[in-house]
């Protein structure tokens, strides 16, 4: 393969997790061909810094063009194999830990698949409740590797930033209570981060910049620490929280502002054009309520709970009802209320 094509594969691997737009196609065709063709892991890692916009599909098209048939052949083993790992963990019933198990088999495990029972073994080592710890253990049992859970973990890390997972959600196709506080854990757990004007979509350089010119006292005065901290990540800010599960297109797990009926509106004015809303202290256990106190308001999810986008610093955190000064609470008057009873927690 020639040096411009090695040179190509290079700029997709930075492209592919820093463009929210091609980030569904990360452990895809493109991404197996970097890793086992040309690159080990550890390098395309080390290369990603959010500066490249380059044109995925016409470089994959040439990529492909230049393959060699034994390339080829090889190719399409990757793209099988990963179809079969995605169609035997959610048929196991790890739809939500897909990207997991195809990563371990791009990472540590490529030389093992084609073992007749590689799938199921893999797929076997996966369990409920299950810490990366204990993965990477029965990773290793069961394939006789040494893979550690820092180099999983550093991989994973990129990954989970900006993965949305649907699989639990109870309706999909609707908006509603239960799945916006899947919406706000997942976001909490992942670490998502804060800055002024966003909704969660991924931070590149182009939409940092915008903010910085839009809100220079609330993006600009920050701008060191968002870039130290949340380049690369979903961010959004507390208000953004709802929006960005509003225009959520659960199907594509693309947010297209200003869909399904969710206005963009702040905090103060959604709090305003509730119809059903009370003080802090008559808020019923109706995970999905929003909490709100003037310019500011977060997701209570239940059992005194409350996933909120604090700031700058802390982005999207948990914490109990009773901190932040919640003066009120209110249906979101855009999303369903289903199952007002269930405790999602």
């Amino acid at each position: 393969m020639s040096a411009t094509v090695a040179a190509a594969l290079k700029k997709i691997a930075v492209s592919l997790l820093t463009n929210p737009k091609v980030l569904k196609t990360v452990l895809g065709i493109v991404l197996g061909i970097i890793i086992i063709i040309i690159m080990p892991i550890v390098a395309v890692v080390s290369i990603f810094n959010g500066d490249i916009n380059i044109d995925t599909d016409r470089l994959q098209q040439m990529v492909v063009e230049n393959l060699s048939a034994e390339e080829q052949a090889k190719l399409q083993f990757i793209e099988t194999t990963m179809t079969d790992i995605e169609t035997s963990m959610k048929n196991a019933g790890f739809t939500g830990r897909v990207k997991e198990a195809q990563v371990l088999y791009i990472t540590a495990l490529s030389d093992k698949a084609h073992e007749s029972d590689f799938v199921s073994k893999l797929v076997g080592c996966f369990a409920e409740d299950q810490t990366d710890a204990q993965l990477v253990a029965a990773i290793n049992a069961a394939f006789g590797t040494q893979l550690t859970v820092e180099d999983f973990t550093k991989v994973m890390h990129g990954i989970r930033a900006v993965y949305i997972d649907t699989s639990g959600y109870t309706d999909p196709t609707t908006k509603n209570n239960l799945d916006l506080v899947q919406w706000a854990i997942e976001a909490q757990k992942s670490g998502w981060g804060y800055v002024f004007g966003t909704y969660g979509s991924v931070l590149d350089e182009s939409t940092l910049t915008s903010k910085v010119a839009q809100y220079p006292d609330e993006v600009g005065g920050n701008e060191e620490f968002i870039r130290q901290n949340w380049m690369g990540k979903r961010t959004l800010d507390c208000v953004g929280l709802i929006k960005g599960y509003g225009w959520l297109d659960a199907e594509t797990k693309e947010i297209n502002y200003g869909t399904n009926g969710m206005p963009d509106i702040g905090a103060d004015t959604m709090y305003e054009n509730a119809a059903e809303k009370g003080t802090i202290d008559t808020i019923p256990e109706i995970p999905g309520l929003a909490v709100w106190h003037e310019g500011h308001i977060g997701v209570y999810i239940g059992n005194g709970k409350v996933v909120q986008a604090a700031n700058t610093t802390a982005g999207v955190i948990r914490t109990s009802i009773g901190q932040s000064g919640w003066t009120h609470w209110l249906k979101i008057p855009y999303i369903n209320y289903i199952n007002e009873s269930e405790d999602t927690t």
